[in-house]
């Protein structure tokens, strides 16, 4: 981590303290920890089941933790109203596993879909915004398909542009590269490294994909059974000796 970002630990644009959240009997989280700075990329590694998933949709208000805090920007959200999350949802971005695009719009109109809910345009400026979202993904000829109509990769492009349309501060990515044949995964990560130059965004992946993370990462966090188990660089994980931690970087790599 560079100098800069290690300056802005002390005041993260995301902090996680003490997470915790069940389903039942089963515990999903059990005391997460992270900060994460200003535009630093964070990733979250684990076998399915750690809780990973269920991170990310705590942070973006999907689900209610049992327990412990989340602070985006120095708020809690916990407890907030729906008008007062939504507020906080506009600064988020968050790119889902499957993409999540509407099967029955167009690839303009899922791009669309967001500008049209939260910001006052006309027809003209929101199409223009559409096309330069589009081209920053290498979609813009595609305009008019369905998502039925063009492969998982490009699906996950326009799932980007779709979650880049508010110009937001935080981007979570939700398995960006899973079900992705090698080539289109490196693309994907290309892109995630382009969005992180061009705008300085804070974001937390979680991922299975052990070399994307590394590509994409500040930083890496390893969680076992809802626990964050270790985080730092790639090379901070390469000197543990703890035994899971080198079978998932020998598996990984």
């Amino acid at each position: 981590m560079t100098a800069n970002k290690e300056s802005k630990r002390a005041s993260a644009l995301i902090q996680v303290k003490k997470l915790k959240k069940s389903f039942g009997t089963q515990k999903v989280l059990n005391g997460v920890d992270l900060e994460v700075a200003q535009g630093e990329t964070l990733s979250v590694l684990g076998q399915s089941g750690t809780g990973k998933s269920v991170l990310l949709k705590i942070l973006i208000g999907l689900q209610q933790p049992d327990s412990g805090s989340v602070c985006i920007d120095g708020q809690e959200i916990n407890g907030l109203s729906r008008q007062q999350l939504s507020e906080i949802r506009k600064k988020i971005g968050f790119l889902f596993q499957n993409s999540a695009l509407y099967d029955s719009m167009t690839v303009e109109q899922n791009v669309a879909f967001p500008l049209e809910r939260h910001l006052q345009l006309t027809d003209a400026e929101r199409k223009k915004r559409v096309r330069e979202l589009l081209s920053t993904v290498g979609m813009e000829r595609d305009l008019d398909k369905l998502p039925g109509q063009i492969s998982g990769g490009m699906q996950k492009r326009v799932g980007l542009a779709r979650a880049l349309a508010l110009s937001p501060d935080i981007l979570l990515f939700d398995e960006p590269t899973s079900g992705l044949d090698p080539i289109t995964a490196s693309e994907i990560d290309a892109l995630i490294l382009k969005m992180q130059k061009e705008t300085n965004m804070t974001s937390i992946v979680v991922t299975h994909d052990l070399p994307s993370a590394r590509a994409v990462s500040d930083r890496l966090a390893v969680m076992r059974d809802g626990e964050i188990l270790i985080e730092g660089t790639f090379e901070d994980l390469q000197e543990s000796k703890d035994d899971f931690v080198v079978e998932f970087l020998n598996r990984g790599l």
